[in-house]
Protein backbone atom coordinates (compact mmCIF):
# COMPACT_ATOMS: atom_id res chain seq x y z
CA UNK A 1 0.00 0.00 0.00
CA UNK A 2 1.28 3.26 -1.11
CA UNK A 3 0.92 6.20 1.04
CA UNK A 4 -1.73 8.50 -1.15
CA UNK A 5 -4.10 5.68 -1.46
CA UNK A 6 -7.22 6.25 0.40
CA UNK A 7 -9.46 2.61 0.94
CA UNK A 8 -13.00 2.34 1.70
CA UNK A 9 -15.22 -0.62 1.94
CA UNK A 10 -18.43 -1.11 -0.55
CA UNK A 11 -21.05 -3.23 1.20
CA UNK A 12 -23.27 -4.65 -1.93
CA UNK A 13 -26.65 -6.05 -0.37
CA UNK A 14 -28.23 -7.73 -3.57
CA UNK A 15 -31.61 -9.43 -3.06
CA UNK A 16 -34.24 -10.43 -5.54
CA UNK A 17 -36.00 -7.12 -5.15
CA UNK A 18 -33.43 -4.31 -5.06
CA UNK A 19 -29.58 -3.92 -4.81
CA UNK A 20 -28.21 -1.50 -2.34
CA UNK A 21 -24.66 -0.24 -2.38
CA UNK A 22 -23.23 1.35 0.42
CA UNK A 23 -19.61 2.94 0.62
CA UNK A 24 -18.37 3.44 4.06
CA UNK A 25 -15.02 4.11 5.81
CA UNK A 26 -12.50 1.28 6.74
CA UNK A 27 -13.93 1.38 10.21
CA UNK A 28 -17.46 0.86 8.57
CA UNK A 29 -18.81 3.28 10.88
CA UNK A 30 -19.38 6.46 8.78
CA UNK A 31 -21.33 6.48 5.64
CA UNK A 32 -19.33 8.23 2.24
CA UNK A 33 -22.53 7.10 0.00
CA UNK A 34 -25.52 5.22 -0.69
CA UNK A 35 -27.36 3.91 -3.54
CA UNK A 36 -29.85 1.76 -4.58
CA UNK A 37 -31.41 0.02 -7.95
CA UNK A 38 -34.94 1.63 -7.33
CA UNK A 39 -33.29 5.52 -7.42
CA UNK A 40 -32.78 4.75 -11.26
CA UNK A 41 -35.28 2.87 -12.03
CA UNK A 42 -39.10 3.81 -12.48
CA UNK A 43 -40.98 0.35 -12.48
CA UNK A 44 -40.62 -1.79 -9.08
CA UNK A 45 -40.08 -4.66 -10.64
CA UNK A 46 -36.52 -3.54 -12.74
CA UNK A 47 -35.64 -2.64 -9.11
CA UNK A 48 -32.78 -5.82 -9.00
CA UNK A 49 -32.09 -5.61 -12.41
CA UNK A 50 -28.18 -5.49 -13.43
CA UNK A 51 -29.27 -2.22 -15.42
CA UNK A 52 -30.31 -0.74 -12.38
CA UNK A 53 -27.14 -1.72 -10.34
CA UNK A 54 -24.75 -0.24 -12.60
CA UNK A 55 -26.14 2.64 -12.46
CA UNK A 56 -26.12 2.70 -8.41
CA UNK A 57 -22.51 1.62 -8.75
CA UNK A 58 -21.91 4.41 -10.90
CA UNK A 59 -23.25 6.91 -8.83
CA UNK A 60 -21.13 5.07 -5.71
CA UNK A 61 -17.93 5.18 -8.47
CA UNK A 62 -18.49 9.71 -8.91
CA UNK A 63 -19.12 9.82 -5.06
CA UNK A 64 -15.61 8.32 -4.19
CA UNK A 65 -13.76 10.19 -7.06
CA UNK A 66 -15.03 13.06 -4.97
CA UNK A 67 -14.24 12.10 -1.79
CA UNK A 68 -11.03 10.96 -3.28
CA UNK A 69 -11.12 7.34 -2.43
CA UNK A 70 -8.87 5.46 -4.96
CA UNK A 71 -8.79 1.69 -3.65
CA UNK A 72 -12.31 -0.50 -2.38
CA UNK A 73 -12.62 -3.52 -0.59
CA UNK A 74 -15.53 -4.85 -1.56
CA UNK A 75 -18.40 -7.00 0.35
CA UNK A 76 -21.10 -8.69 -1.33
CA UNK A 77 -24.18 -10.23 1.21
CA UNK A 78 -27.68 -11.80 -0.12
CA UNK A 79 -30.63 -11.84 1.95
CA UNK A 80 -29.29 -14.67 4.16
CA UNK A 81 -30.67 -16.25 7.27
CA UNK A 82 -33.94 -17.76 6.54
CA UNK A 83 -33.88 -16.07 3.24
CA UNK A 84 -31.91 -16.41 -0.48
CA UNK A 85 -28.08 -17.64 0.59
CA UNK A 86 -27.35 -16.40 -3.29
CA UNK A 87 -26.97 -12.60 -4.23
CA UNK A 88 -28.92 -10.99 -7.04
CA UNK A 89 -28.87 -10.40 -10.39
CA UNK A 90 -27.04 -6.82 -9.69
CA UNK A 91 -23.88 -7.77 -7.68
CA UNK A 92 -22.28 -9.27 -10.78
CA UNK A 93 -22.86 -6.45 -12.66
CA UNK A 94 -22.03 -3.71 -9.86
CA UNK A 95 -19.00 -5.31 -8.95
CA UNK A 96 -17.77 -5.19 -12.63
CA UNK A 97 -18.42 -1.49 -13.02
CA UNK A 98 -16.23 -0.63 -9.72
CA UNK A 99 -13.26 -3.08 -10.95
CA UNK A 100 -13.55 -1.37 -14.45
CA UNK A 101 -13.95 2.62 -13.43
CA UNK A 102 -9.91 2.54 -12.24
CA UNK A 103 -9.88 1.53 -8.47
CA UNK A 104 -7.84 -0.74 -6.98
CA UNK A 105 -9.86 -3.62 -5.35
CA UNK A 106 -8.43 -5.05 -2.72
CA UNK A 107 -10.58 -8.40 -1.29
CA UNK A 108 -13.73 -9.16 -2.19
CA UNK A 109 -15.80 -11.06 0.34
CA UNK A 110 -18.73 -12.64 0.29
CA UNK A 111 -20.77 -12.12 3.92
CA UNK A 112 -24.17 -13.13 3.65
CA UNK A 113 -24.90 -14.61 6.59
CA UNK A 114 -25.46 -17.87 7.68
CA UNK A 115 -28.07 -19.31 10.29
CA UNK A 116 -26.90 -21.58 13.19
CA UNK A 117 -30.59 -23.25 13.64
CA UNK A 118 -31.94 -19.85 14.41
CA UNK A 119 -36.21 -19.34 13.92
CA UNK A 120 -38.18 -21.83 11.64
CA UNK A 121 -38.45 -21.11 7.87
CA UNK A 122 -41.78 -19.76 6.47
CA UNK A 123 -43.94 -21.50 4.93
CA UNK A 124 -45.69 -24.05 7.36
CA UNK A 125 -45.23 -28.00 6.91
CA UNK A 126 -45.97 -28.11 3.13
CA UNK A 127 -44.00 -25.46 2.13
CA UNK A 128 -45.22 -22.33 0.13
CA UNK A 129 -47.52 -23.71 -2.22
CA UNK A 130 -49.19 -21.24 -4.74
Amino acid sequence: MSENERWAIVHIFSSFNNTIIHMTDLTGAETLGIASGGMFVKADRLKPSPYAAMKAAQQIVDIAKDKEVNAFHIKVRAPGGTGSKTPGPGAQSAIRILARSGFRIGRIEETTPIPHDGTRKPGGRRGRRP
